[in-house]
C-alpha cells in the first residue's frame, strides 16, 4: 500500500512541474542530491585552487602577472567561496545534516555562484587589469580551474547550466584577449569539450523522455490499481507533512467521516482518532509516540471519529523521506475493522450469555460467583447463592411444544432480572435451571424476601399464544459469610437446598443447613453400596397374593424388592428406589426383578402370574422388550404369565415413541396393568390407545371406604364401571379389614391385595402357602378399620406406686400407646406418663407382653398432624414395600 502511495505522490508531483526538462530537473530530488554530492567532492577542486593560487602568487617568474588589487581580491574571494563550499559539503556527511531542509538548496545555489560566477568574474578582472605576459600566465590558470570546474559539472551531470556558466565567462575573456592564443586553444578545446557533452546530454533528455514515459505508464496503472483497491472498500490511503497534517487522504474516509475531502487536507490526522479513556487509550498512546518519534507502526486499532456511530479502523504508518534523508512526513494504510469487531462482539455474546434468554450462561455465572466472592487483592467477600427450578416446566414442554416453552423461558428470564435488578446476576444453567449471584447480601430476611418475592411473581400466570400456563418455582438458597468457601462448595450447598425444597413440596425455598450434606453423603453411600448389592446378592424378591374376589383363590402375587445390606442392615425401599432411578440404576436392577420373577413363576406352575412394576426410566429403555422375551424363554414360561405393572408417570411423555412401547409390550404377550389409577396424570385418554388387561385402584381410595362418611365408595365404583366397559380387570390394593373387603366385593372389583390375604413372603413361604391351602386364600384380620396410629421412638417418664422409669413409646394414637422397657405389668395398673415438662396424663395398663405394655389414656388426646403416616400408601417402584402392620 505505501509503495503503491509512493506512486501516486511521485505522480502528482510530476503532473504539477513546468513544461522544460531543466525545470522538471531542478524540481526533483536528484537535482538536489547530484550538486550535494558534487559539494561533498569539493575538496579537490578546493587543493588544485589552492596550489594555482600559491603558484601563481609566489613562485619566481608566475608571480608578476597580479598588478593589481582588485586581482588579488577576485582570486581571494573564488579562494573563500570553494573553502565555503567544501564545508558544506563535509557538513552534509554529518547525521544531522538530514535535518537542515536548506542545506542542499544552499549546496546548490553555491555551486551555482562559485562554478560561473567567480570564473566569469576572474577572466573578466585578469583581462582587463592585466599585463600581455600576465594574461599568458593566466591562461595557464584559466585552464587548470576551467578543468577543475568541469570534472564537477560532469560528475553532476549538469550540462547545460555548466555551458550557459563557462560559455558566457569564455565568450568574454576571448573577447578581450583574443591576441593569446594559449586562451584561443584553450577556448577551442573547451567548445569541442561542448560539443560533445551537448551531443551526449541530448541522447541523455532522450532516454530520460522515454523512461519518464514508461515510468508514467507504470505510475498511472499504479494508481489505477489504488483507486479500485479504495473503491472496493478493502483499505485506504492518508500521507501527511512533516508537521503531522493531512495531505491526502482516501475519498472513501471522508465520505464514511461524512466530510468533503478538502476539510480534512491542513488538519492533524489525528483529528480522525476519537479519544478514549482508562484502558482502551493504550492504542491511542502507542499512535502518538509513533508519530512524534518519527518511528514505523503497524496495525493500531483506533476508533474513527465518526459522529453518532461506532466505527474501528485498523492503521498502519511508516515515516517518510527525501533523497537527503530529511523527514517528509508519514505514509500509511487503513482498513476498516467495524464488521469484524461486531462479529467479535456478537461471538462473545455467545460465548458468555445464553442464546435464548440473554441472561449470563453457565460459564459467564460461574466467572461471576468467583469475582463476588474474592475481590481485587483475593480476599473473600460475603455472597449469596439462588439455585432456582420450575416446577412443571417439562409439562408444558411436552403438551404445548418447545417453542412455546421458549416463550416460556424467555417471560421467566424477564420476570426474574425485574425481581433482582441491581441487587444481583441472574444466569441460565440450562434447561428451566436458572442462578442468581447476590454479592454482600447475606441477611436471612432479605434473602427469604428476594426468594419469595420470585416465587411469587413465577406462580403468576403467563400469556402465551392466548394461552394461560400456570408454573411455579423452587429455590435452594446457600450463603457465604467471608468465611473463603469455594464457588463450587457454594453451588453444592444451593444445589442440595434446591433438593430440599423439591422435596417439601415444591413452590418453596429453603436455606442450606450442615444436616443436608449429611443426607447427601448418605445418599451418596448408598447409591455406591447399591452398584454393588446385585453383585453380592444383597437383594431379594418378596411375593404378596393377589386374590380372586369371586373364587377367593390365589390367581398371582406381585413382586416386591428388598435390601438385605451386609447380612443384617436392611434399607428401606423408600430410600434406595429413588436413588436407584435418578442413578440410572433401575435399569438392571429392573432387568434382574424381571429374570428373578419369570424363574419364581416356573416354580408356581403354569395357573399363576407374577407382577411386577416398571419404571419411566426402564419404559423408555428400547431394550426392554428384548430382555423380557429373554427372560420369559430362559424361563420356559408363557409370556401372558408376567404382568407389568406401569404408572401413570409415564404419560407425562404422550410421544409416539411411548404408544410404539406400549404396542411393542402387547406383542411380546405379556398383561400390562395401569398402576396407581387415579393417583396421577388423568390417564382417561390413553385407556382407549395402550392396550391395557388390568387396572389397579390406588390404596389411597380402598382405606377407610367402607366409612359410611367417605366418599371412596362411588370413586372405586366408578373405576371398576369405566374397567369394565374397556373389558378390563380391577385389583383393589391395600385391603386391611373385612368392611372393606365387603365393599369391594360388593362393588364388583375382580380382583384383591392387601394384609388381609397375606404379608409379603419369600418364595419358599410361597411355595408352602400354595400346597397347604390349595390355591385357596383366607381373609384374616380386622373387621373394621382401627383408629390411626403414629408409629415413633420416644423416651418417656412414667411414673408408678413412688417409683420412677424410662421406657421408650413406640406406637401413639389419641386413646393409647405401646411402650417398651416396663416388664411384667399388671393388667390394670395405673401410670402417669410424663411426655415432657408441661405434657403429663394418666392412663392405664391394659396388656402386658415380656417388656411391651399396651396402655389406654385416662382422656382422648388430640395429636393432630402426628396422625396419618400409619394409613399412607408407601412408595412402590420395581418392587412393593408393604405398610407398617
Amino acid at each position: 500500500m505505501a509503495n503503491t502511495l509512493g506512486v501516486r505522490h511521485s505522480i502528482s508531483r510530476g503532473a504539477s512541474g513546468g513544461s522544460s526538462d531543466d525545470e522538471s530537473l531542478l524540481q526533483t530530488p536528484e537535482f538536489v542530491g547530484r550538486m550535494m554530492r558534487v559539494a561533498q567532492l569539493w575538496h579537490y577542486v578546493l587543493i588544485g585552487r589552492t596550489v594555482a593560487f600559491f603558484a601563481f602568487a609566489f613562485v619566481p617568474g608566475l608571480s608578476g602577472f597580479l598588478s593589481h588589487p582588485l586581482q588579488w581580491a577576485t582570486l581571494v574571494a573564488g579562494l573563500l567561496c570553494d573553502v565555503a563550499l567544501t564545508v558544506i559539503g563535509q557538513c552534509s556527511r554529518l547525521r544531522w545534516a538530514h535535518r537542515i531542509e536548506w542545506l542542499p538548496t544552499l549546496a546548490a545555489a553555491s555551486l551555482a555562484l562559485v562554478g560561473a560566477g567567480t570564473f566569469f568574474v576572474s577572466i573578466g578582472t585578469f583581462a582587463a587589469l592585466g599585463t600581455p605576459d600576465a594574461l599568458s600566465h593566466l591562461d595557464a590558470f584559466s585552464a587548470i580551474r576551467l578543468g577543475t570546474v568541469l570534472v564537477a559539472a560532469a560528475a553532476a551531470a549538469i550540462v547545460r547550466p555548466a555551458f550557459f556558466a563557462f560559455a558566457g565567462g569564455t565568450a568574454i575573456g576571448g573577447a578581450i584577449g583574443i591576441a593569446s592564443w594559449p586562451f584561443g586553444i584553450a577556448g577551442i578545446i573547451f567548445l569541442g569539450m561542448l560539443v560533445v557533452m551537448m551531443r551526449e546530454d541530448i541522447r541523455h533528455q532522450r532516454r530520460a523522455t522515454r523512461v519518464r514515459r514508461q515510468s508514467g505508464s507504470e505510475q498511472q496503472r499504479a494508481l489505477g490499481l489504488m483507486r479500485d483497491f479504495e473503491r472496493a472498500g478493502r483499505g485506504w490511503f492518508w500521507e501527511t507533512d512533516r508537521n503531522g497534517d493531512l495531505v491526502y487522504i482516501s475519498p472513501t474516509v471522508a465520505a464514511k467521516l461524512d466530510r468533503p475531502a478538502e476539510d480534512l487536507l491542513g488538519r492533524p490526522f489525528t483529528d480522525m482518532i476519537r479519544k478514549r479513556g482508562g484502558a482502551d487509550e493504550s492504542e491511542e498512546r502507542t499512535l502518538g509516540f509513533s508519530l512524534s518519534s518519527r518511528t514505523p507502526f503497524n496495525d493500531l486499532t483506533v476508533q474513527a471519529a465518526v459522529a453518532g456511530e461506532e466505527r474501528w479502523w485498523s492503521i498502519s504508518g511508516h515515516p517518510i523521506s527525501n533523497a537527503l534523508g530529511n523527514f517528509q512526513g508519514f505514509r500509511g494504510s487503513g482498513t476498516d475493522l467495524t464488521e469484524k469487531r461486531k462479529s467479535e462482539q456478537q461471538i462473545n455474546q455467545l460465548a458468555r450469555y445464553d442464546t435464548l434468554t440473554g441472561l449470563a450462561n453457565r460459564l459467564h455465572i460461574t466467572d461471576l460467583l468467583e469475582r463476588a466472592l474474592k475481590n481485587h487483592l483475593g480476599q473473600a467477600q460475603p455472597c449469596a447463592l439462588l439455585l432456582m427450578d420450575l416446577d412443571r416446566f417439562k409439562a408444558v414442554n411436552d403438551t404445548m411444544g418447545h417453542p412455546v416453552g421458549d416463550q416460556l423461558l424467555q417471560q421467566v428470564a424477564a420476570r426474574l432480572t425485574q425481581v433482582v435488578g441491581d441487587k444481583g446476576q441472574v444466569g441460565r444453567l440450562g434447561g428451566d435451571e436458572f442462578q442468581i449471584v447476590l454479592p454482600q447480601i447475606t441477611q436471612v430476611e432479605k434473602l427469604a424476601g428476594i426468594a419469595n418475592a420470585i416465587i411469587l411473581s413465577l406462580a403468576k400466570p403467563f400469556l402465551i399464544e392466548g394461552e394461560r400456563i400456570r408454573i411455579g418455582s423452587s429455590i435452594g438458597i446457600a450463603i457465604s459469610e467471608s468465611d473463603g468457601i469455594g464457588s463450587l462448595a457454594l453451588v453444592r450447598n444451593a444445589d442440595l437446598a434446591l433438593y430440599a425444597a423439591k422435596d417439601a413440596g415444591r413452590g418453596v425455598y429453603r436455606f442450606y443447613a450442615d444436616a443436608m450434606h449429611n443426607q447427601a453423603s448418605e445418599r451418596k453411600a448408598i447409591e455406591d453400596a447399591l452398584r454393588d448389592a446385585l453383585a453380592k446378592d444383597e437383594l431379594k424378591l418378596l411375593y404378596q397374593p393377589i386374590v380372586n374376589v369371586g373364587s377367593e383363590r390365589i390367581s398371582g402375587f406381585e413382586a416386591l424388592i428388598r435390601w438385605q445390606q451386609g447380612g443384617d442392615a436392611v434399607i428401606s425401599p423408600s430410600k434406595f428406589i429413588p436413588i436407584a432411578e435418578e442413578s440410572n440404576l433401575i435399569v438392571p436392577i429392573g432387568e434382574w426383578i424381571i429374570r428373578t420373577a419369570c424363574a419364581t413363576i416356573a416354580r408356581l406352575g403354569q395357573e399363576y402370574r407374577v407382577a411386577v412394576n416398571v419404571s419411566p426410566r426402564q419404559f423408555a429403555n428400547e431394550k426392554l422388550p428384548a430382555t423380557i422375551l429373554s427372560a420369559v424363554a430362559a424361563a420356559g414360561i408363557r409370556p401372558d404369565q408376567l404382568e407389568l405393572e406401569i404408572t401413570e408417570g409415564v404419560f407425562l411423555d404422550e410421544s409416539p415413541e411411548n404408544l410404539e412401547m406400549f404396542q411393542r409390550l402387547k406383542r411380546t404377550g405379556v398383561r400390562l396393568a395401569l398402576d396407581d389409577f387415579g393417583t396421577g396424570y388423568s390417564a382417561l385418554g390413553y385407556l382407549k390407545k395402550a392396550p391395557f388387561d388390568k387396572i389397579k385402584i390406588d390404596q389411597s381410595f380402598v382405606l377407610g371406604a367402607a366409612d359410611p362418611s367417605s366418599m371412596n365408595a362411588a370413586i372405586i365404583s366408578s373405576i371398576v364401571g369405566l374397567a369394565t366397559a374397556l373389558k378390563m380387570e380391577t385389583t383393589a390394593e391395600g385391603v386391611e379389614t373385612h368392611d372393606d373387603l365387603a365393599l369391594i366385593r360388593g362393588l364388583g372389583c375382580s380382583h384383591v391385595q392387601g394384609y388381609i390375604y397375606g404379608k409379603p413372603m419369600t418364595v419358599e413361604e410361597v411355595l408352602a402357602l400354595l400346597a397347604d391351602g390349595n390355591g385357596k386364600a383366607v381373609a384374616q384380620g380386622y373387621k373394621s378399620a382401627r383408629e390411626a396410629r403414629m408409629r415413633t421412638f420416644r423416651t418417656i417418664q412414667i411414673a408408678s406406686g413412688g417409683y420412677r422409669y424410662e421406657a421408650i413409646v413406640r406406637n401413639l394414637s389419641s386413646r393409647g400407646a405401646l411402650i417398651e422397657g416396663l416388664w411384667n405389668v399388671p393388667e390394670g395398673t395405673s401410670l402417669l406418663i410424663e411426655f415432657g415438662a408441661d405434657v403429663v396424663m394418666d392412663a392405664e395398663a391394659r396388656w402386658s407382653d415380656g417388656n411391651r405394655v399396651g396402655v389406654r389414656f385416662a382422656q382422648v388426646v388430640d395429636i393432630g398432624a402426628l396422625v396419618g403416616g400409619a394409613g399412607a400408601k408407601e412408595r412402590r417402584t420395581g418392587g412393593r414395600i408393604d405398610r407398617a402392620a
